[in-house]
């Protein structure tokens, strides 16, 4: 399993005041790839840009995938860029790859997937290890399950985050994930000027 997958469970399995919207997640999910292969060695992060190494496997399908789509030409490519290149349609992605594995189920009660069905995580080893990263208060996990709007509550002796690039990636998807909220609430106050328009 690797911390996008981790953050997917998380996000199916814990309570948030509001639904966790696709983009957000998938936002994520693509900031989470970009930590889980710098951890793999699949890349280093030079500032804010992404250059990438060969010859480092994942053993995860979804990630060698995101290794794969890597921009191997210089001056490479900004995190920023990647999340919303990649993230396209990410959370999607999982679902369908979880829901293939048999670790997500098809459920008459349950939980709204994202795709509008209901979907219920199955007992796995994968949620399993999920559930004990989030316990255990990985601070990595923490910070990306915050950002899409789960409930966080933090120890006081929680670790921080110290790794310079993983804090990086971390600050591009809050900063993404806000700038989409702010084109929601534009299209939002469009839309109802709009109708507004019509009315008049």
């Amino acid at each position: 399993m690797t911390t996008a997958r981790d953050l997917f469970v998380i996000t199916m399995d814990r309570e948030s005041d509001r639904p966790v919207g696709q983009g957000d997640l998938s936002l994520a999910l693509a900031g989470a790839e970009v930590i889980d292969l710098g951890g793999a060695g699949a890349l280093v992060l030079e500032g804010d840009l992404m250059v990438p190494k060969s010859g480092a496997a994942t053993d995860d399908r979804l990630l060698d995938e995101a290794a794969a789509k890597l921009s191997h030409d210089a001056p490479y490519e900004r995190v920023e860029d990647w999340l919303w290149r990649r993230g396209r349609d990410l959370a999607g992605a999982y679902q369908s790859d979880l829901e293939q594995s048999g670790q997500l189920v098809r459920q008459k009660r349950g939980r709204l997937s994202l795709k509008g069905e209901r979907m219920e995580l199955a007992d796995s080893p994968a949620r399993t290890r999920a559930l004990h990263r989030w316990a255990a208060d990985e601070p990595v996990l923490l910070a990306l399950a915050e950002v899409v709007g789960i409930p966080v509550e933090q120890p006081e002796d929680t670790p921080a985050v110290v790794d310079e690039g993983v804090t990086t990636v971390l600050v591009a998807v809050h900063d993404a994930v806000m700038e989409l909220e702010a084109v929601r609430q534009r299209r939002s106050i469009e839309k109802a000027a709009f109708a507004n328009i019509w009315r008049g």
